[in-house]
This record gives structure tokens, C-alpha cells and sequence, in this order.
């Protein structure tokens, strides 16, 4: 039973390498190959949830006497692997952000074109504002004339 625990524990340090190897390139590359090495980064740490799996059955199945040693070397490779999807998960976070940048066309040097945008911008909108108040002033001066001038009326018809 020890033997496929060391077989299983052979194929975890395999896969971890790649996984740890990928997880490295994943922000050097762009478009398609990076969401493909994303995908297979991915299921690489399937594989290794799987063979941790097994390895904890194998481990139950050691005799007592010799358990302890196992089960801390399980312990060992389950830190890894929490590790890694940590890593993974940053790398995809960093990933994220490239194609939120991407899409949204945010670089640097842009920057300076977008405040003069939102400068312009602001300007106009105080513009079209004082506007609107000043439009607003004179309807609110043209209904008191109207109404002064019917009270006017009002009272000239009353008198007459």
C-alpha cells in the first residue's frame, strides 16, 4: 500500500512542477495561449485534488505504526497545494486586470488625453448648467408678469 502512496506522491511532485512552471508564465503571455494555460493550469490542479484524494485512502489503510509519517507528508503536499491555487489565483487576478486594460484601452499614456477630456467636459456641463438656471429664471419672470398682469386685468374688470 506504501508503494502507490510513493507512486501517487511521484505523480503530485510532477504535477506541481508543471503547475508551479505555468503559473510563472501565465502574465508573460497574451490572447488565446494564456487562456489556454490557464485552462490547463486549471485542470492540472484538479488532477492534483485527485491524487491527494487518494492518497488520504491510501494513508487510512496504513497500518497504525507507520500512519503518522504519511500523514505528514499528506499534510506537507496539501500546503503545497494550497500554495499553489494562491499563486494560480493571483496569476488569474493579474491576467484579469491585463484584459480589463485591454478591453477598456487603459495604458499609461493615455492618461493625460482622459483628464483633458474630463476637464472639457466639466467645463461644458457648468456651461449648460448656468444655462438651465438662467432659462429657468426668465420662465419664472415671465409667469409672475403673466400673473401680475391678469391681476391687473382682475381688477381693472372689477372697477369698470
Amino acid at each position: 500500500m506504501s508503494s502507490d502512496f510513493e507512486a501517487y506522491e511521484q505523480d503530485v511532485g510532477t504535477l506541481t512542477a508543471e503547475i508551479t512552471n505555468k503559473i510563472g508564465r501565465i502574465p508573460k503571455l497574451a490572447g488565446e495561449e494564456k487562456t489556454q494555460l490557464v485552462l490547463n493550469v486549471d485542470k492540472q490542479l484538479e488532477e492534483v485534488r485527485e491524487l491527494l484524494e487518494q492518497m488520504d485512502l491510501e494513508v487510512r489503510e496504513i497500518p497504525i505504526q507507520s500512519r503518522g509519517m504519511y500523514n505528514s507528508r499528506l499534510k506537507s503536499y496539501k500546503q503545497e497545494m494550497e500554495k499553489l491555487e494562491k499563486d494560480f489565483k493571483r496569476s488569474r487576478i493579474a491576467y484579469s486586470d491585463e484584459v480589463r486594460n485591454e478591453l477598456l484601452g487603459d495604458d499609461g499614456s493615455s492618461s493625460e488625453s482622459q483628464r483633458a477630456h474630463l476637464l472639457d467636459n466639466t467645463e461644458r456641463l457648468e456651461r449648460s448648467s448656468r444655462r438651465l438656471e438662467a432659462g429657468y429664471q426668465i420662465a419664472v419672470e415671465t409667469d409672475l408678469c403673466i400673473m401680475c398682469r391678469v391681476q391687473i386685468r382682475g381688477r381693472w374688470s372689477l372697477t369698470s
